[in-house]
């Protein structure tokens, strides 16, 4: 599909494609790469011997998978506001803030203030009913705008209980998810992430990929932003399937904005077919603004995860929805358990950033991050890279496509090499974004413009040494 074909994208998103570019030297792109590896391995000495160290007791030394790079991650020993400082005692900028997490910043004095209250005054665990897991799931619900709510303890545990209740009230085991997407560990939705293409069968009606590891059950896969294919696909499953699992805006492949209208459409489409709508909020939550990027967009999910930003750096975690749905944990159809959920500390959390992520706070991160795609977009014209940008609420992404990527198939022509290069680039020079070539930054509310001017002009000089 061309560019001037392209559908409009939503229109609360960024994305600006340039009007023309020009091929990179690959000599160049594979030449800049061996010396920027040789820089890092130079000046991060103290991260590879810890890593060395951790690998003999976590595997791979990390205590999650997607925490490692070849041939060794960065490690950290402390943080506070946009700012990291790893085992070389380098200070450096933090674009990654746990993939949405850290939105309010580290160690955030307001959320400092409350936990420590808590824990000095209220205490860590009751198992029991308390006021301030009430409190704080009235505080969920009016801002989601949902009619009940329950408390887990991380992204992966809200994905897997809406999937069940949605089960539960349908009577269906059938899900279907969009190719590529992610949504935490839970087995159904382990299948067609990041798959390699050879395995997946044509873009319009893709083959699930399942992992050898799990056991996904009915699981169907489609297109993101093909409500055609969506259709086609309820037509024949329907019957067999509780739920269409999505994230609204795709965040784990760079940012994949839906285009203006899909939403809706595949909300009146899971209406027609007495499929369950499930919203995956994990990573957009919060950072796509006060309510979410459900109320942003306007369109309403029957069930919605939300996880990351709610917590101010704390794992608490969330679902909720519709009535007819939540009673499925009322009645029993579908129980819900967890030793730690809602307890007094990650209540505490929750209370502070509901308190502090106001109106005013996340549009002064958006403006930012909007002045630095701007920005971003002048190097991207005047170096003619093959490149754009797109961002949603308060993160963004420079993909390194010339075209506008709507969907997993259109990700996949991304240049990873230099977008390895880029990554690689910026972490020599005390920027953090996050390893998988396919993240996002984010602004949170300890950032500055002056501390995304540094991502820019790092990214000048790339262009420059790119160019040169």
């Amino acid at each position: 599909m061309s560019q001037e074909m392209i559908p409009k994208h939503e229109p609360t998103g960024w994305r600006k494609v340039p009007a023309g570019h020009a091929p990179l030297n690959k000599e160049k792109v594979a030449e800049l790469l061996a010396k920027e590896w040789e820089r890092f391995s130079a000046t991060t000495k103290g991260s590879g011997q810890h890593n060395q160290i951790s690998a003999k007791s976590l595997p791979m030394g990390v205590t999650s998978s997607f925490q490692h790079w070849d041939p060794y991650p960065i490690s950290v020993t402390r943080a506070k506001g946009a700012y990291v400082t790893d085992v070389d005692g380098r200070k450096l900028l933090d674009l990654s803030m746990g993939f949405g997490a850290m939105l309010v910043g580290h160690l955030n004095p307001h959320v400092v203030r409350q936990v420590k209250r808590a824990l000095n005054k209220t205490g860590t665990l009751f198992v029991t009913p308390s006021p301030t897991a009430t409190s704080g799931a009235e505080k969920m619900k009016r801002r989601f705008g949902l009619d009940m709510v329950r408390f887990t303890n991380s992204g992966t545990e809200s994905t897997m209980y809406v999937i069940r209740i949605a089960r539960a009230v349908t009577g269906k085991k059938g899900v279907i998810k969009i190719e590529g997407g992610y949504h935490g560990g839970y087995d159904p939705l382990q299948v067609s992430v990041k798959p390699s293409l050879d395995k997946i069968g044509p873009a319009d009606n893709p083959t699930p990929y399942i992992p050898a590891e799990v056991e996904a059950g009915e699981i169907h896969v489609v297109p993101y932003n093909d409500l055609a294919a969506l259709e086609r696909k309820l037509e024949q499953t329907a019957s067999s399937v509780a739920c269409l699992m999505l994230e609204p805006v795709i965040e784990n492949l760079s940012i994949i904005l839906p285009d203006e209208g899909y939403l809706k459409g595949v909300r009146e489409l899971c209406d027609k077919y007495g499929v369950a709508l499930i919203f995956d909020e994990v990573k957009t939550g919060l950072t796509a603004g006060v309510a979410g990027a459900a109320k942003k967009i306007g369109v309403e999910p029957d069930l919605i995860s939300l996880a990351k930003s709610i917590g101010g750096g704390l794992p608490v975690a969330a679902f909720g929805g519709k009535q007819k749905y939540m009673d499925a944990v009322v009645d029993g159809r579908m129980a819900h358990y967890g030793t730690y959920n809602g307890n007094p500390l990650v209540m505490a959390a929750w209370d502070a950033v509901d308190e502090i992520a106001t109106d005013e706070a996340l549009d002064r991160a958006e403006a930012i991050n909007f002045y630095t795609l701007e920005k971003l977009d002048e190097i991207i014209n005047e170096y003619q890279l093959p490149a754009h940008t797109v961002g949603f609420g308060v993160k963004g992404a420079m993909i390194w496509s010339p075209s506008a990527v709507r969907n997993y198939r259109d990700f996949k022509q991304t240049d990873f090499e230099v977008a390895e290069l880029s990554w690689l680039w910026g972490i020599n020079r005390g920027i953090i974004t996050p390893p998988g070539l396919d993240e996002q930054w984010l602004v949170s509310f300890a950032h500055t413009r002056k501390d995304m001017d540094k991502l820019i002009e790092s990214t000048r000089e790339l262009a420059k040494a790119l160019r040169s």
